[in-house]
């Protein structure tokens, strides 16, 4: 049997094809694709489905982090709940990565997938309405469709984070940045970033017991420089072992105030031991700054 259906909330055209009682959806336009998977030897499901980008950014002091935990508070909780409330269906949303407690992303990513097809004003419309719904530490910039198989956390081929660090007293930037009480040496700890690009194996800067299969990262950039009030750590990889920035930069303000030198550094890398690094900095003032995608 097969009958034929207008969606009028997708504006979209659609055919529905009954075979033993289980229901085939398709666009109009794929039908013909289709057909020849149908007998009756078989029951054969598809389901339309669309993916979806989302371009958002949040504040993480409030939250467990970005993934998912339970009897915590996180921002993927919050996206799902928003996302479903506003699409009228189960919404969950697969991030770009998984940042800690605390820490902050002024640029993130993350993908969906829906029975629903959107134009661009209604995508437009549904950005709007999420921002109003939504707490004041969360912002959605955009969403825009993608591949079904793109996927928001394989498909990055870098991350850039920043960590803010002050010298001085300033309250207008204490929510955001690590206040320390020593003028740092920026030359020595440039000489260790060196040593960490040429770095594989980040075992000494990683939180210990995680289900990784290998703390391997290619460093593409690590860098200490100075922007206005702030000593700025920024490192480029190609993905992020947890704890890892925190604990780098813990290590590297040991060799900026002079208790470990850059050969001490280069030998804790080597040693693949937690125990032997610097203590982790504060997560409040990291950042995650950027996601590369081939296709952005």
């Amino acid at each position: 049997m097969q009958r034929y259906q207008k969606n009028t909330n997708l504006n979209q055209e659609y055919f529905t094809i009954n075979n033993k009682n289980e229901e085939i959806e398709l666009i109009k336009n794929q039908k013909s694709s289709f057909e020849n998977l149908l007998s009756d030897n078989y029951i054969y499901t598809y389901w339309f489905k669309m993916r979806y980008f989302v371009h958002l950014a949040y504040k993480g002091t409030r939250y467990y982090g970005w993934q998912m935990q339970a009897n915590e508070v996180t921002v993927q909780q919050v996206m799902n709940d928003a996302f479903s409330k506003i699409l009228k269906e189960e919404i969950n949303l697969y991030g770009a990565g998984r940042t800690d407690t605390g820490v902050h992303a002024s640029n993130f990513y993350a993908h969906f997938d829906t029975k629903q097809a959107f134009s661009k004003d209604k995508l437009t419309n549904h950005i709007h309405h999420l921002n109003s719904f939504l707490p004041n530490d969360i912002v959605v910039f955009d969403i825009f469709p993608v591949n079904d198989n793109t996927h928001a956390r394989f498909d990055a081929v870098e991350r850039t984070y920043r960590y803010y660090v002050c010298t001085q007293k300033n309250p207008f930037v204490s929510d955001r940045s690590y206040r320390i009480y020593f003028e740092p040496n920026l030359t020595q700890m440039n000489l260790a970033c060196e040593a960490i690009k040429q770095q594989r194996d980040f075992t000494s800067f990683s939180k210990l017991h995680t289900n990784t299969k290998n703390n391997d990262c290619i460093v593409k950039h690590a860098l200490w420089k100075k922007e206005k009030e702030f000593l700025v750590f920024e490192i480029t990889a190609n993905r992020f072992l947890r704890n890892m920035v925190r604990a780098i930069v813990g290590t590297l303000l040991e060799v900026g105030r002079g208790k470990i030198n850059v050969q001490d550094f280069c030998e804790i890398m080597e040693a693949k031991d937690r125990c032997s690094a610097g203590t982790s900095v504060p997560a409040h003032a990291l950042f995650l700054e950027e996601i590369v995608y081939p296709f952005l």
